[in-house]
């Protein structure tokens, strides 16, 4: 059994059970008795709360990330300087967006467009906070019963990936969504979180990821050489502006992809007023040194009528179901 189950931490929050675990910390369910509610605790594993730089910087951005509110991230409420360290959060009653992927497999557009809209939202307010994610995956997404999307664990990733690392298998839960300057040990910044979400979406429109391979260096290689399949080339029913966003964000250079997350949702929400959009990236003056709007958007082509994009359908899985509905 979990030693760490029963404990109480700082008189406040009692340790129920083991909800999760990763290569840095375990999260447990627990009750505040404080505030007599149930929360997430995330405590951090020993290997990283006995290095006192890692500690106090550690600290520092989650007293950061705690700041931020939006409710497509999920909230921090406290965080501690005690031994051991943890962060409180907010209980998330769901499932991730990988667990959703793997009952689910390919995702029509229509529900890939409204897990994208809200984790760029989510996204943006983070990036416009200085608050950069590093580790965008599904394993990080979070997805409640009525659809609601929640990105998870800022600044955690931020923090290993400021240590030297080896590229190995253990990264294998992460290198398939890295961006290449991640994957080559280079500077990062917000342009990496965007290639990472370019990745997620590729995979929910297709069914598949981008690179695949028998280990975490060779995915690391292709993810700074190789060009992915073009989505359409597996799912043809993926539409021409959506295949464009997806490709966009995943250029390999940063500065060729969108230069915000403010960019790219704003160009997300084009098309989800108008499917039949088509945005010709490669013609436009890259948006970072672009002047105007009318520069910006001077060779968008709307080929069209708007069409009206119906954001109340049903989700496809029942989660008290053990199959899911035929929603494509």
């Amino acid at each position: 059994m979990d030693q760490m189950i029963g404990r109480m931490l700082d008189n406040r929050y009692e340790l129920l059970e083991l909800i999760g675990s990763g290569g840095m910390a375990m999260v447990y369910k627990a009750k505040c008795h404080r505030l007599n509610r149930l929360v997430a605790v995330k405590v951090l594993k020993s290997d990283f709360a006995s290095d006192a730089d890692f500690r106090r910087r550690f600290y520092d951005e989650s007293q950061a990330i705690a700041m931020l509110s939006h409710p497509n991230i999920v909230s921090v409420y406290d965080v501690s300087r005690s031994s051991p360290e943890y962060i409180v959060m907010e209980l998330i009653d769901g499932i991730t967006l990988k667990q959703y992927m793997e009952r689910r497999g390919r995702l029509n557009w229509r529900e890939s467009l409204h897990f994208i809209t809200q984790i760029m939202k989510g996204l943006s307010h983070a990036h416009s906070r200085g608050i950069v994610h590093r580790d965008i995956k599904p394993q990080n997404i979070m997805l409640l019963e009525d659809g609601t999307i929640k990105v998870t664990d800022f600044g955690i990733a931020r923090f290993s990936q400021a240590e030297t690392q080896t590229m190995t298998d253990k990264a294998i839960g992460s290198v398939h969504y890295i961006a290449p300057e991640q994957a080559r040990g280079g500077y990062i910044n917000d342009k990496a979180d965007i290639y990472s979400v370019g990745v997620m979406l590729y995979e929910m429109l297709t069914g598949q990821l981008p690179f695949v391979a028998d280990n975490a260096v060779s995915v690391a290689i292709m993810q700074m050489q190789a060009e992915p399949t073009p989505p359409s080339r597996i799912n043809p029913s993926i539409p021409k502006g959506l295949e464009e966003i997806t490709m966009h964000a995943m250029e390999k250079n940063p500065a060729q992809r969108f230069p915000s997350a403010a960019d790219m949702l704003e160009d997300v929400e084009r098309f989800r007023r108008n499917p039949e959009i088509v945005f010709r990236y490669g013609e436009q003056v890259d948006r970072a040194y672009a002047g105007t709007s009318a520069d910006i958007y001077g060779n968008v082509q709307q080929n069209a009528a708007p069409q009206k994009y119906n954001d109340n359908y049903e989700y496809c899985l029942l989660y008290t179901s053990p199959s899911p509905r035929d929603c494509s």
